[in-house]
């Protein structure tokens, strides 16, 4: 039986994930933040977004190759940056680096990764992104980009939405400490999951090890923070534009949703803006990220990268429409390894694949960039 006969939805991949994955841990990846009304935003305002079917446009194969930063790629999907993914599933960062790399497509190592760059970049192929969280220090910044580029990162994602830590109330009832502590409660959880459990005896429990090579202060933080916010800052304009002088690789601005700002940012030499609300994980008073793609569309020519709410294919394509040029995800990836381990993350682009060329013949698009000439006015 083929994985498409028993999982032909990311859907169906996350049912599974979530038996196997324990409780606290679900809790971590699935939640937002508030009462979740964002996450729940994101989905509405994609599910509003509607594309003109097509009639008697005959047979063809559609084109889902891209150019992003002068790169080409065979699909427009890479893999976004999720902190501690190695709690998610043991050993998560090197599986979606090797998943990445053998489909020829970015993935983004995050600061709060369970892993360091060094253990990862060799993993990731020619499209490694490293994503930073401003280090206050000029210095920890310097050393932490000057390892990244040493182990084969050659893009920046600067993310500006995390200027505080965000209550994710949910996660906090789930028990999850910083850094993470199997106690008696959480311990019965992750015996229920033996194929997690048996992961975490051979990696051991996750730790930010960049972060902690750069400070030994491991006092008691809300368990909504981790050891990261002992170092990094709340940037501002000053901060991107030194950032700018001392990075020589492609930068990209992740958090952006007010089109001034991606307008300040081509001027101040971002090579591309992530239009993004941290999946709901970060404000819940943000508007979905769809809903102010047009906008921003509008405002600039640099490239615009998006992210937030995507559950399948025709999600990718209705990004596409409405001005995308290029689509992350990350739950998507994590439900993937939960569910299949390793194989999971290429299953995940496979589907992915499938949903789009499906839908894509439906509405007579050949080309990724047809797809924009597809998109229904209701206004």
């Amino acid at each position: 039986m083929s994985l498409h006969t028993k999982y032909p939805a990311i859907a169906d991949l996350k049912t599974r994930a979530r038996r196997r994955i324990p409780h606290f841990v679900w809790e971590y990846l699935d939640s937002a933040t508030g009462m979740e009304a964002t996450l729940r935003r994101n989905r509405t305002g994609l599910d509003q977004v509607l594309l003109n079917p097509s009639i008697l446009h005959g047979e063809f194969a559609p084109d889902l190759t891209t150019t992003l930063l002068g790169q080409t790629h065979p699909l427009p999907i890479g893999i976004a940056p999720v902190g501690m993914s190695g709690l998610i599933w043991p050993g998560a960062e090197q599986m979606l680096a090797r998943t990445a790399a053998a489909q020829n497509i970015p993935y983004t190592l995050s600061t709060v990764a369970s892993q360091l760059p060094e253990d990862v970049g060799p993993h990731a192929g020619q499209h490694a992104w490293f994503q930073l969280y401003p280090p206050r220090d000029p210095g920890i910044r310097d050393s932490i980009l000057q390892r990244a580029k040493a182990s084969g990162f050659t893009t920046l994602v600067l993310t500006v939405d995390v200027p505080v830590a965000s209550r994710r109330e949910r996660q906090t009832r789930g028990g999850l400490t910083n850094p993470p502590k199997l106690t008696p409660r959480l311990a019965l959880q992750a015996a229920q999951c033996p194929a997690w459990l048996n992961g975490i005896r051979k990696t051991g429990m996750p730790r930010l090890r960049l972060m902690e090579s750069y400070s030994e202060n491991r006092s008691a933080l809300p368990s909504n923070q981790h050891i990261g916010y002992l170092l990094r800052t709340s940037p501002d304009w000053d901060y991107f534009k030194a950032l700018r002088r001392v990075w020589d690789g492609p930068l990209i601005v992740k958090g952006v949703l007010r089109p001034a700002d991606a307008a300040r940012l081509a001027d101040e030499g971002a090579d591309a803006i992530w239009v993004s609300n941290h999946a709901g994980r970060q404000f819940d008073g943000a508007p979905a990220t769809i809903d102010v793609l047009p906008d921003m569309r509008a405002e600039t020519t640099l490239p615009i990268i998006f992210d937030s709410g995507i559950e399948g294919g025709l999600d990718v394509l209705r990004a596409l429409a409405l001005g995308a040029d290029f689509v992350m995800l990350g739950r998507a990836f994590h439900y993937g390894l939960g569910a299949l381990g390793e194989p999971g993350a290429a299953h995940v682009l496979d589907i992915l694949r499938q949903d789009m060329i499906s839908n894509m013949g439906q509405i007579g698009a050949k080309t990724l960039g047809a797809v924009r000439d597809c998109l229904r006015h209701t206004q």
